[in-house]
Order: C-alpha cells, then structure tokens, then sequence
C-alpha cells in the first residue's frame, strides 16, 4: 500500500462523518501500520504534541481569551449601539448595523464562529423583533461573521505563518482591504435586497440617555487625539533623516490637528450620538494596540495577544467595572474549550503534514497541476475552486495545515507572491465556514437562531455570492491585498 492512499482513506472517514481530529490521525496511522513503518508511526504521534508546543501559536488563546473577556465585559454591546448610530439610517439599517459591527468585532477576536455566537445572540432577537425574517437575520449573521478570521488579528493567518514560514504582521496587513472588501459587499447586497424583500424601513436608534463615566470619558478624550494625532503626523514631511525633536514636533502638530477636527464634528451630531461614538472608543483601542505594537516592533504577534488579553481586563474590572473577578472562572473555561479544540486540531493537522511529506503528495500534485496549464491565472482560477469545495467539509485551520505546504510552494515557483497566494487561500477558505452543507458557522447560527440549517443556506446564497466574486478580484488584483505589507515595508 503506497502512503499516497492516506488522502481518500481520510476523505472517506469525513464521509461517514468520524470527527475530523480523529480522522487526521487515524488515516495515515493505519497506512503507515500495513506498510510496516512503526518507527514513522510513533513519530506520527509525537508530532501531535509537538505540533502544538509553539510559542506563535500561544497567540491563537490568548486572542480566544481577549474576545470572551470583550464579550463577557458587554464591550461587544458598545460596537453594536456604535453601528446602530452609524448605519441605523439606512433601508435595511439592522441588517446594516449586523454587517458593521462584525468588521468591528472581527478586530477583537479574529473568530468567525466567536462571531456569530457574540453578535447572533444579540442581533437576531432584534432583527426578528424589527420585521425581518428570522432565517434572513441568521444569513446574515453568517455571512458577515467570515470577516471575523480575515481583518487583523486572525487565528488562521496565525496558523498559516507559523506553517510556512510567513511574517504574521504581513498576513494580518495583507488581510485589512479584503475584509473590508467583503464587509461593503455584504453592505451594498443588502442595499439592493432592501427593497426587493421589502426589509423595514430606515429608523435610527440612539438608545436613549446614553451615560459614560468620568472616567472613561477621559480615557476616550485622550486616546481619540492620541490615536488620530499619530496617524496625521504621518503625513507631515521630515526629511530624509528626522530628528528625535522633528518626529515630536510633527506628533504635536498632528495632536493639535485632531483636537481642531473633533470639536468641529462635535457641532454637528448629537450629544446622544457623541456619546454612544466615545463608549464605543476603549473596545476599538484593541485592534489599535495589537496591530501598532507588532508594526512598530515593541512585541511580537504572541505578546500581542497576551497584552490584548490584559486591556480586555483593564477595561472591563478596572475602567468599565462591567464584569466581576467571579465572572473570570466561566470566562477561562470558555476560551479554554475553543483553545484546546483549535490546537488539538492544529497538533493533529501537523502529524498529517508527516505523512504528506513522506508520501510526496506535494510533488505529485504539483506535477499534475502543471500538466493541466503552466499559466498562472488559469491555475489561480482552479485552485480557487479546489479551496472552495474543500472549505465546505472541512475547517480552515486544518485546512491550511494540510494544503499549505502542497499548494503554496508550486504557486511561489509559478512567480505569486506568498503573501498574496496566503490571502487568497484563507480568504477562500473562511468564506467555506459559511457555504452549505458543513459550513461551521452556518451550525452555529442554526443553533443561536433556532432556524433550520437548510433555511439558512438558502437564505445566505446572494451574500455567498459576493464573497466569492471578492475572492476572484482579490486574486487577480494582487494590489488589494499587498499595497500595505508593501508600503510599510512588510513584503516585497
């Protein structure tokens, strides 16, 4: 029995429907067991735990853990009134505000499926209680939480760099423009059902006498000037070589700038509006600290997420007081469940690559990709494909673990940048959580909204749509995706 027989003895085990921890292990284990091969057999085990014992990959829980602290500490409920002031005027507004607030939260966890069980939980009820149907509330809800996993910080993208060898900071740069992409196409579909459906009228909703504490007030004074001071002084010239003086002088000035920018928006909304905007600015610090600390060298993606983990307790036991220290112990347990299924999984995928490295797959299918076309477009085009249907019976991180390796060096050689072939793969892949018929997200919005899975999938079909025409346009424009890890000198 050659080892190349691992691959449909697996398929076959997800077929019969064996968890797919079980099945990464026990297809190569038992063609390695009739080949003889003991010896490759106990590294195949070894590997589960080795696989798992990584210092990058320490940053998949402590983002799990950020995002349950978040959700737990009723900062997720801020992003939700922030979208509402946003887009609440809009035809379709709560479909809207449910679109918005996955961009936003998809900066606190990087999950698609902490996602949909955050924001579900809160926006259907609501949407159902508006007038919208409840299977069109979960389609939604589905559709829009694959944001989750592409807009920085990302637990796949973690997973993909820690495979093959990428720049985590590139991967989490590269994927900002698609998943803003993929939200504002799920906006602008919701745009044209609005009147088709007949979706409710438009109808803002400040919650009424919005408070904030003094000081939160503060904190939201200070860090919005800080924040947009920064960005602005970014853009005032220094010269070639600037100065120490030079670089706090343009800080200064940009600081000044904000100040004089805010007091003029503030004469022109709401004292409601302003207020529900700065409640919303202590949660969107997160993805702010975690992106410009790896940016600016001060951590690495690991110690990113462990200093998220403690401004998600700062902000809710110490600023906020929205939770309690007896909150901590279901909080831990929680993210310490997904951890520990996400990393098993990982450890797992990991003693696979094993055998797909002993039985040459790569080489193999590499060799009869190219016999196919040696035309780099018309290969993006298949393998597109080829990632779409694998995403729809299997989850992304094994996914990338298993197909990484094989599919990714044949491309590079075929002249696709990494990262940009990086994007493409998990983009595809993420969007596989919610197509039919294993998309996980699709089961948990199942589950949240009390609706049929099958409802739901026919429901979410004009949303799969779009993302899939953002796939096709992200993989051949390459500039979407790499103009900022280039511009920031993150990739070539």
């Amino acid at each position: 029995m050659t080892l190349i027989w691992f691959l449909p003895l697996f398929l076959l085990f997800l077929m019969i429907g064996l968890p797919v921890f079980f099945g990464l292990l026990a297809a190569p284990g038992i063609v390695l067991l009739f080949n003889g091969q003991e010896r490759d057999l106990t590294l195949l085990y070894r590997n589960l735990y080795n696989g798992m014992d990584s210092f990058p990959l320490m940053a998949i829980p402590f983002f799990m853990l950020a995002g349950e602290l978040m959700n737990r500490g009723g900062i997720t409920l801020r992003l939700v009134e922030f979208s509402q002031a946003l887009m609440g005027h809009l035809r379709g507004g709560l479909a809207q505000v449910n679109i918005l607030s996955s961009i936003l939260f998809a900066g606190l966890s990087g999950s698609a499926v902490a996602d949909t069980s955050a924001l579900g939980s809160m926006l259907i009820p609501a949407m159902e209680n508006e007038g919208y149907t409840r299977r069109f509330a979960a389609a939604v809800t589905a559709a829009s939480s694959v944001i989750g996993p592409i807009i920085p910080p990302s637990g796949i993208m973690i997973i993909y760099a820690y495979v093959m060898g990428e720049s985590v900071a590139a991967l989490f740069l590269a994927g900002i423009v698609p998943g803003i992409l993929v939200g504002v196409g799920l906006m602008v579909t919701v745009r044209l059902l609005a009147d088709r459906y007949e979706l409710p009228a438009a109808r803002r909703v400040v919650f009424d006498n919005p408070q904030i504490g003094r000081v939160e007030y503060f904190f939201s004074f200070v860090l919005l000037r800080l924040n947009l001071g920064l960005l602005f002084a970014q853009f005032i010239p220094l010269g070639a070589e600037p100065t120490s003086a030079g670089r706090w002088l343009a800080f200064g000035g940009g600081v000044l700038l904000a100040h004089g920018l805010l007091l003029a928006l503030r004469r022109m909304v709401s004292p409601e509006f302003r207020i529900v905007s700065k409640r919303a600015v202590l949660p969107l610090q997160t993805p702010v600290l975690i992106l410009g600390g790896i940016l600016a060298g001060v951590f690495t993606p690991t110690e990113a997420a462990a200093v998220a983990v403690a401004y998600a307790l700062l902000v809710s036991l110490g600023l906020l007081r929205s939770m309690r220290l007896k909150d901590l112990p279901e909080v831990f347990t929680r993210a310490g469940l997904t951890s520990a299924v996400v990393l098993l999984l990982v450890g797992a995928a990991m003693s696979f690559k094993t055998v797909v490295s002993l039985s040459h797959a790569p080489e193999v299918l590499a060799d009869f990709i190219l016999t196919l076309t040696e035309n780099p477009l018309i290969l993006l085009f298949l393998i597109n494909l080829l990632l779409f249907v694998v995403g729809m019976f299997l989850d992304a991180g094994p996914a990338i673990i298993i197909l990484g390796p094989i599919l990714g060096p044949v491309f590079t050689d075929l002249g696709i940048d990494s990262v940009h072939f990086a994007i493409i793969m998990c983009v595809n892949l993420t969007v596989g959580l919610a197509t039919p018929p294993m998309g996980l997200v699709l089961f948990v919005a199942a589950a949240v909204s009390r609706e049929k899975v099958t409802t739901i999938a026919r429901a979410i079909l004009p949303f799969l749509a779009i993302e899939i025409a953002v796939i096709f346009l992200i993989t051949f424009v390459p500039a979407i995706s790499m103009t900022i890890p280039r511009l920031t000198g993150f990739a070539n």
